[in-house]
């Protein structure tokens, strides 16, 4: 499958509903089973992005901007459980449930923002993989990123496991992780009493302000909100209202064990900084590979490997992570459904292109400013997640007695509008060096695609407000009018072709199709020969695996003639998916019955998937029959 249009409802189809929370299980055996879908989500609170800002601060301001750490990581709870609740509640991810409130036109806008965020963040994902590949092995930054592509095959093997599989991998490398940075504090040995001090509040001079606006701008991620609403989804949950309470406390004390564990990783990175960098006079050390590089003079052999390991592991699972969340948008806005390889590849392509380019042309020493651009980027698309999220959770007419209370909404509202203000702070700074260096035309399409987001943020904040009749505007309906039953018209076959492989499976084939025909069907069987000279000459062949693929074909005729039926057999060459398409199309046969021998992955290449694209070239039923 390549595209596929869907009305599905359900959010992460292939594993909604696959975790069964509903068995009579108590205590801590009921909450685990609720347990895995923060952790995937806290990988975007420790991605490569964060690093930087982590070690800026520490190797600048030593202990004092921790505080700022903890704030940011209450935003984060208090966001993250909302887009959870959201999830919970309604049944709805953060885009199904935009599609749903705003006009087509809106919708195709946010779409669109959200795909620049999910590759920005991408893209960062990316350099960070390099970078610690670069640092742990010597590679080229080059081929690091080129190498980075590989892990669309691991996302895939690890769909296939399903959701508790992958939330066991994510967890394994949060793990890596974290014991890694572990390790590295037992190394620095930081003292409890300066750490404390980190915690108090302290005034900050405008450095310090830029690198605490750095920290909280890239804490929240606003892929992370889409997410978290649909991998709440993958729990079966009993829909009362004290079942929907169950799973909302449930999924809290998940948020807040994976996202305190984030903070721990970004404390330790800062306070790692400050205790090694600040603490010796090296001030300066804002980048990964500098902080890399100093490790050893002061921590030993083992810390930099550490280092590494854990920014490879930071990427790594921040790529399957955010690989899910681009399908999320897809699928909740568009309602397209396309393969998880293309996405992958896609995603991946539009991330690694820009970094290639950046380090061939002009050197790996750029590497961080595009960094910081990839962040910039996600700083623009924040608001647009933040505040329809805080809409919907308010909306008692769907949320119901679930909606969350006036204090939350102040909260909410107070977080989004600091966030809100950072990052367009940040967004101004960072186009306000277009205005002082750049061209005419780059500046007009600053300030168009500036006065776009501006009115699209406007919108999305006061439209709940002003006009009830909004929803008669509503974009793609999930489904038609409960009409359809009205409507059946059962269909007769007159026609069905069977595509036969000449295996112990054939008369499995032919049973299925003689079960949808009726008695004056006519059955078409249709062989494709693929032995060398078929290849090369087609029907002028005359070989060995020819002449006796004529001869079975002509004895399934006869059989199934003996048997009253009426019957036809038809052999193809060359290529067989062509040659199936042809012959169907050419006898005008409006059912055609294959068979599916479950290749899956890696096995696709191999075999190739007639499948699928035989069934997206014709536009009659298709029966596909497991083998």
């Amino acid at each position: 499958m390549m595209f596929n249009k869907t009305n599905t409802d359900t959010s992460l189809s292939e594993v909604h509903e696959s975790v069964d929370t509903t068995t009579k299980k108590t205590g801590w055996r009921k909450g685990f089973s609720f347990l895995g879908p923060a952790y995937l989500i806290s990988v975007g609170y420790m991605d490569p992005g964060n690093w930087a800002t982590d070690l800026a601060g520490g190797s600048k301001f030593g202990y004092t901007l921790i505080w700022v750490l903890l704030m940011s990581n209450l935003m984060a709870l208090l966001l993250q459980g909302l887009s959870a609740r959201l999830g919970i509640v309604r049944g709805r991810d953060l885009a199904q449930a935009n599609r749903e409130a705003y006009p087509r036109a809106v919708n195709f806008v946010l779409y669109i923002l959200a795909e620049i965020a999910i590759a920005a963040c991408d893209l960062a994902e990316v350099l960070g993989m390099a970078i610690g590949i670069q640092l742990l092995t010597g590679l080229p930054l080059v081929w690091g990123v080129s190498i980075t592509v590989l892990d669309t095959f691991l996302l895939l093997y690890l769909q296939r496991l399903g959701i508790r599989k992958m939330e066991a991998f994510i967890i394994t490398l949060v793990g890596v992780i974290g014991i890694s940075f572990l390790i590295e504090m037992i190394l620095a040995k930081p003292a409890i009493t300066d750490i404390a001090s980190g915690f108090i509040p302290t005034t900050m001079s405008k450095e310090a302000l830029y690198i605490a606006i750095g920290i909280i701008g890239a804490t929240v991620m606003p892929h992370n909100l889409y997410l978290h609403s649909a991998l709440v989804q993958t729990r079966k949950i009993d829909r009362t209202d004290f079942g929907i309470k169950q799973a909302i406390k449930f999924n809290r004390i998940d948020t807040t064990i994976a996202l305190n564990l984030a903070f721990f990783v970004n404390a330790a990175i800062l306070i790692l900084a400050a205790k090694v960098f600040f603490a010796s006079g090296n001030s300066d050390v804002a980048e990964i590979k500098e902080a890399h590089r100093l490790l050893p003079s002061f921590l030993g052999n083992v810390a930099p490997v550490l280092f590494a390991v854990a920014l490879i592991a930071a990427g790594q699972s921040s790529t399957v992570t955010g690989t899910l969340a681009g399908q999320i948008i897809m699928e909740g806005y568009l309602s397209l459904r396309i393969n998880p390889m293309l996405r992958r590849l896609l995603t991946r392509m539009v991330a690694i292109v820009p970094a290639l380019i950046v380090i061939i042309i002009y050197g790996e020493e750029n590497v961080d400013a595009l960094l910081i651009l990839s962040q910039v980027i996600l700083s623009l698309q924040l608001g647009f997640a933040i505040i329809p999220l805080i809409h919907f959770v308010s909306d008692k007419k769907t949320m119901g007695k679930f909606a969350i209370n006036n204090i939350q909404k102040i909260a909410a509202w107070l977080i989004a509008s600091v966030l809100v203000f950072l990052n367009l702070k940040m967004l101004v700074n960072e186009m306000s060096k277009v205005f002082i260096n750049g061209v005419l035309w780059q500046q007009m399409l600053v300030s168009l695609a500036a006065l776009i987001c501006l009115a699209l943020l406007v919108y999305i904040i006061i439209s709940p407000l002003i006009s009830k009749t909004a929803k008669a505007a509503v974009s793609i309906k999930i489904h038609p009018e409960d009409n359809t039953l009205n409507k059946l018209v059962i269909p007769s076959f007159n026609k069905i072709a069977i595509a036969l492989d000449f295996s112990e499976d054939d008369g499995k084939l032919l049973a299925y199709a003689i079960g949808q025909g009726k008695a004056n069907t006519h059955y078409i069987l249709v062989h494709i020969v693929e032995s060398a000279s078929a290849k090369l000459l087609g029907k002028e062949s005359d070989d060995y695996e020819s002449r006796k693929d004529k001869e079975r074909l002509d004895s399934y005729v006869l059989q199934l003639q003996s048997r009253g039926f009426t019957a036809e057999g038809f052999l193809g060459y060359k290529n067989r998916v062509k040659e199936i398409v042809r012959i169907v199309k050419g006898v005008n046969a409006d059912m055609l019955v294959m068979g599916a021998h479950g290749h899956t992955g890696i096995k696709d290449f191999i075999y190739g998937e007639t499948v699928n694209t035989v069934r997206h070239e014709l536009k009659i039923p298709v029966l596909i029959v497991n083998l």
